[in-house]
């Protein structure tokens, strides 16, 4: 799919943007590091911790051998490895798998379009997310995760002039409080992702989102690289985390784990989504205002092997050890 662009500002749209090429090397610091992943999971926890997840390369059979993957990459987090539909045995044999290795399953992506400009496309994402939220409910992930969407014909995650029209807002608004009620979830919540041209874009549309909905099982996912959308807030994102936090942390169910850096030989602002460690997001902060909240899971995304989520694993870690919060 070809790459989405607004106003030369580039993003990754969750799982359809084609991995971009790094610029930058890994730092002496986290290529240094030698922490034993075994030995991470049931340590002592000295100093506030965070939960770290990321998707499993190995082939597995069954609940037990894939929490056993996570665990020997010293994950503490994964995605839902289910499809909605399973066997009832499979959603428990997973659940009690997790439970006894401690590890949290973080989120069920839905990733659709539920107010596509397509009826039938629209009907179909919505039915997806509210299946989603079932499994999510059945198992006890923290949430069932999708875009609110885009009118944008080609692009189902793509920027459109509507997307942020107040018509389109009531719309999302509506069609959130549907897919909720069709479930009426008990254990697990329905989040949206914020995008830089979609409802919510912003710490304060965010909020307004949330006011608007208004529902007790609505929460936040948060992804601070995909709300930095300007020069002034990539320079200042730590502030920007850090207000993020402060407005909507008690209602954060789980985050996504990338990075973000600058074109510096463009006169016009272009943002691209990187490697965890080899942007300018500010760690230090994001890791210190997560780790005051409750097992909410740091979950890495968009790399393309296992040895990637390796490297961004061990920054991540390595940033973690110099603000004292356990990874």
């Amino acid at each position: 799919m070809k790459d989405i662009y607004i106003l030369n500002i580039q993003f990754q749209a969750p799982l359809i943007m084609k991995r971009r090429t790094y610029v930058k090397t890994v730092g002496a610091g986290v290529a240094a590091l030698h922490l034993d992943p075994q030995n991470i999971i049931g340590r002592p926890r000295k100093n506030p911790y965070v939960r770290l997840g990321g998707p499993v390369f190995d082939p597995y059979k069954g609940a037990e051998e894939w929490v056993l993957s996570l665990k020997k990459r010293g994950y503490r987090a994964g995605y839902c490895p289910l499809e909605p539909g399973v066997d009832e045995a499979e959603i428990r044999s997973l659940e009690k798998a997790a439970g006894k290795h401690d590890v949290l399953i973080a989120e069920v992506g839905a990733w659709s379009n539920p107010i596509s400009p397509d009826t039938d496309a629209a009907t179909q994402a919505i039915e997806k997310c509210i299946a989603g939220l079932q499994l999510a409910d059945q198992l006890g992930a923290r949430c069932c995760v999708n875009i609110s969407g885009s009118k944008n014909q080609e692009h189902w995650a793509g920027p459109h002039r509507d997307n942020m029209t107040q018509l389109v807002f009531d719309q999302v608004v509506e069609c959130t409080r549907r897919i909720i009620d069709a479930v009426k979830p008990k254990r697990s919540y329905f989040a949206l992702e914020a995008m830089p041209w979609a409802f919510p874009y912003s710490t304060e549309t965010y909020l307004k989102l949330f006011k608007a909905i208004d529902h007790p099982s609505f929460g936040v996912h948060l992804d601070p690289v995909n709300m930095i959308t300007s020069p002034q807030d990539y320079f200042n994102n730590g502030k920007l985390i850090q207000e993020m936090f402060a407005v909507l942390g008690p209602h954060i169910k789980s985050c996504h784990a990338k990075d973000i850096t600058l074109r510096e030989d463009n006169y016009i602002p272009q943002l691209d989504e990187i490697r965890a460690g080899l942007g300018t997001l500010d760690y230090g902060t994001f890791l210190q205002e997560l780790a005051k909240l409750e097992d909410v899971p740091l979950m890495m995304e968009h790399l393309e092997t296992d040895e990637e989520y390796t490297l961004a694993a061990n920054y991540i870690r390595t940033v973690g050890q110099s603000v004292q919060v356990d990874i």
